[in-house]
């Protein structure tokens, strides 16, 4: 199923296309919904949602009710094979996959629920017999505010893979009322919005208070002047409260459960406040706790959004600690087997604080001894990291751990104590090493540094792409995998070829299945099969075809939605992602200034026509972001106006970019920039996804683009720019004024921009690019990479004449994509970190 679908049925199934009433009945009881009298009434799929839930007639029902019938329909059919696969696991007492991240990037859920339980007969049947407007009604689901970035949407691949794969496996994350923001463009300029997209009752939650779980702290609050203030010494409580999503693998074969928590105060009122007049004091400790998971991403450019932040991530360990727990004792007595029963994974620095929590848990509640508990701890903790981003790697205040969480510092100091040691025996007088590693930060504010704290408390840290592991282990962790070498290794992302081809592409992905059957949507590897295709000329013409099936679809939908026109015969050049001085969303810009220069100076140059797209947010305090976004729409606005490049050159910035944006544009695109400064960008999953539907790469060599290349053979992708050991080598003596005084066209464009070309009637509002470009050093080399990243973007113009040819190199691309499935990855999480098997459900 996908968003994309002017009918239902355009999936990659095509065995389930034809079935009969009686086969769709019997599909239906596999889910365990019993003998459902489908055919001829229509009504026993979802309308009787409507006029039970709703007490409606469905004939006047809008299309949010519609809606959630539908996905309580949907529900009903998972629900019994949801229970089962918990049960199993129960029954068997598995090993089990607890996967803790801060951001689960879900998306949507019903068109993919409905595509992995290949339920997409029984809903086309419904569809037609009412005529519902399928677009419409999938269209009332918001996404999910769940997660803002790559590292959400992985968590979300993995847990897609994890269930698809039939392993144990439980999420757990925060349940934000309020996703991270809504972006639209005023002006130019990037204005956050409330994102309420639990406004409306989510029919995919299940709610269970009576798995409530108390976190407690060592402080309080109260609400004093319309703030919150800590009162330290007075110990309060928060009730975790928690919500269960079901995860459907592909075949509904097995349902697993992501568990969201949301804060909640105990069952407490101050009624003498209250009385006294005192209305919002006393009901102080209610809107502090329900304050909690309000929002995704506090305003981390303040002391009390940090403050927030921290509160954020140790609920988020001890509501999930506390849970898993209770799930190992419910079927194990002896504590040693802990490591045997459960293996906890934590997505990136967040959740690190559950080395200390483990060990509170073990030392306090268990009553092991030291020893024991630290050893219990290590083999059952792993830690992933995604970053080389020194300000990415998380490191809070001492004085908040001595405030709120005394025994969590004082067991931390313990680890440190003993590493410390362990280090000095090592490497004798070796000071600076011992700072280095130090879960400590001494200065002005003593700080506990994080990464150090999930590296030291865990037993595997993998980095997540070739180059980013070696990066870790060479450069930004190097003391810490000295000591601890057998505990590095790499796992390169993936993401899931059922939502980000199957579902997302559906004409490319029939003819990918008419081409080499069904098999690669759960064996991705199978895509290399394609390569043989690419020298078939019927299969190519098949290929540009519904390429320009989703060029035109998407052009469509960007027309309907935001009234903006793009032309599907031009070449659709992507650039989309998360806005960062490190993502060069600028450089990108300043080829666009380049060409546009060229084209301004000859008109006559030939050059098929481009639309260029940029998506993504900034964070709200990140002013430089912002001011990038407002100079793109600026740059779009000039272009638009001037009449020498009308109809050869358009830029587009396509607001609020989310998953479901994603679904569209990625099938939709020609070319995709992955054009990171070397040695920054840990992996990218975008660029995976682009690659698997047929767009060719412009990039770094940098995260998985690398591998990319070396899957795909150098000469099917555009690399460009420095390389890692180019850009650490050049760092002391780099100069931007060289390229600005050497290179007519990088000079040219940077002119005009400080000339107010691009904003006339606001004068010097990009004065701050000049700063970042020349007079502060270009940090993340634009400069240096600009010449050559014009030229890739040359060989790959003329290569997009030849349609043919151009054919030929993206089918390679999408045969070369094999490796980089979520379901490859989690393979090898599974086999040589967690140690977890398949547990088939009955």
């Amino acid at each position: 199923m996908s968003n994309q679908r002017t009918t239902v049925l355009k999936s990659a199934t095509p065995d389930l296309l034809n079935k009969n009433s009686a086969s769709i009945s019997a599909l239906l009881q596999q889910y365990g919904c019993g003998p459902i009298p489908f055919v001829g009434t229509e009504n026993a799929f979802y309308e009787r949602h409507i006029v039970f839930d709703r007490a409606i007639d469905p004939k006047v029902a809008s299309a949010r009710e519609r809606f959630e019938a539908f996905s309580h329909s949907v529900r009903d059919i998972l629900a019994q094979r949801w229970v089962l696969t918990k049960a199993t696991y129960e029954r068997q007492n598995a090993k089990r996959i607890y996967y803790l991240s801060l951001e689960f990037l879900i998306g949507r859920s019903l068109a993919n629920n409905v595509s992995n339980l290949l339920l997409d007969p029984v809903v086309q049947h419904a569809v037609d017999a009412k005529r519902i407007d399928w677009l419409e009604l999938i269209d009332q689901e918001p996404d999910a505010g769940l997660g803002n970035g790559g590292l959400g949407r992985l968590a979300a691949c993995f847990l897609d893979s994890m269930a698809t794969m039939q392993l144990p496996a439980t999420g757990y994350g925060l349940r934000y009322e309020y996703g991270m923001f809504k972006q639209s463009i005023v002006n130019g300029w990037q204005q956050e919005n409330a994102d309420n997209w639990l406004r409306d009752t989510d029919p995919w939650e299940i709610a269970r208070p009576h798995e409530k779980v108390e976190v407690k702290l060592n402080c309080s609050f109260q609400l004093r002047g319309g703030s919150f203030q800590v009162v330290r010494g007075r110990p309060s409580s928060l009730i975790g409260i928690p919500f269960d999503r079901p995860v459907v693998g592909y075949g509904g074969k097995t349902i697993n459960t992501l568990r969201l928590w949301a804060a909640a105060a105990p069952d407490f009122f101050d009624f003498k406040e209250f009385g006294t007049g005192d209305f919002v004091g006393a009901l102080g400790e209610t809107l502090e706790a329900e304050s909690l998971t309000r929002v995704l991403y506090p305003d981390d450019s303040t002391t009390v959004g940090q403050g927030l932040r921290f509160v954020q991530e140790y609920f988020l360990v001890a509501c999930s600690l506390a849970d898993l727990v209770r799930r190992f004792q419910r079927h194990n007595t002896d504590w040693n087997e802990l490591p045997e029963k459960v293996a906890i994974q934590l997505n990136d620095t967040h959740p690190s604080m559950a080395v200390a929590e483990l060990l509170r848990i073990l030392l306090d509640d268990a009553h092991l001894g030291w020893d024991q508990a630290w050893e219990l701890a290590k083999k059952t903790l792993a830690y992933t990291n995604h970053t080389l981003l020194p300000e990415a790697l998380e490191k809070w205040p001492a004085a908040w751990f001595e405030i709120l969480l005394p025994r969590h510092l004082e067991i931390i100091y313990e680890i440190n104590r003993r590493l410390l040691d362990e280090v000095r025996l090592r490497f004798p007088g070796d000071d600076r090493r011992i700072e280095r590693v130090s879960l400590v930060e001494e200065g002005s504010q003593r700080k506990i540094r994080m990464a150090n704290l999930a590296i030291v408390g865990s037993h595997s840290t993998n980095g997540v792409a070739a180059v980013h592991s070696k990066l870790l282990r060479t450069s930004t962790v190097k003391d810490l995998a000295e000591i601890f070498p057998e505990r590095f290794s790499n796992k390169t992302n993936g993401v899931t070829p059922r939502r980000w081809l199957l579902q997302a592409n559906p004409a490319l992905s029939r003819e990918i299945t008419q081409a080499i059957g069904q098999r690669w949507i759960t064996d991705l590897s199978q895509l290399k099969e394609l390569g043989r295709f690419a020298e078939d000329r019927s299969f190519r013409e098949v290929f540009l075809a519904s390429k320009r099936e989703a060029k035109v679809q998407f052009a469509d939908w960007l027309k309907s939605t935001t009234g903006q026109i793009v032309d599907p015969d031009t070449v659709f050049d992507c650039h989309v992602k998360r806005i960062h001085e490190y993502k060069r969303q600028l450089l990108n810009a300043l080829r666009i200034i380049v060409v546009y220069n060229r084209l301004r100076s000859n008109p006559g140059l030939e050059m098929t026509p481009r639309t260029f797209f940029f998506a993504g947010k900034a964070a709200p305090a990140y002013r430089l972001a912002k001011l990038i976004i407002k100079f793109i729409n600026n740059l779009a606005e000039t272009i638009d106006s001037d009449a020498a490049v009308r109809g050869r050159l358009k830029v587009v910035f396509v607001p609020e970019y989310n998953v479901s944006l994603a679904e569209r544009l990625i099938p939709a695109s020609d070319v995709s920039n992955q054009i990171s400064t070397a040695g920054y960008e840990a992996s990218g999953t975008s660029n995976m996804k682009f690659m698997m539907n047929g767009a060719l790469t412009v990039g770094t060599r940098d995260g998985a683009t690398i591998e990319m290349a070396e899957e795909a053979g150098e000469e099917n992708l555009f690399l460009f720019g420095l390389t890692v050991e180019q850009v650490e080598n050049s760092r002391s003596w780099y100069s931007p004024y060289w390229h600005y005084e050497n290179e007519p066209e990088t000079r040219a464009a940077l002119d005009l921009i400080f000339s107010d070309h691009f904003s006339p009637n606001e004068p010097g509002v990009f004065a701050p690019l000049r700063d970042v470009l020349l007079t502060q050093g270009d940090h993340y080399m634009h400069l240096a990479d600009l010449t050559s990243y014009c030229r890739a973007h040359e060989e790959l113009g003329a290569l997009y004449a030849d349609r043919d040819a151009w054919a030929r190199k993206a089918i390679l691309n999408v045969a070369s994509s094999g490796k980089f499935s979520s379901d490859r990855t989690i393979a090898e999480y599974a086999s040589e970190i967690w140690k977890v098997e398949p547990c088939p459900i009955a």
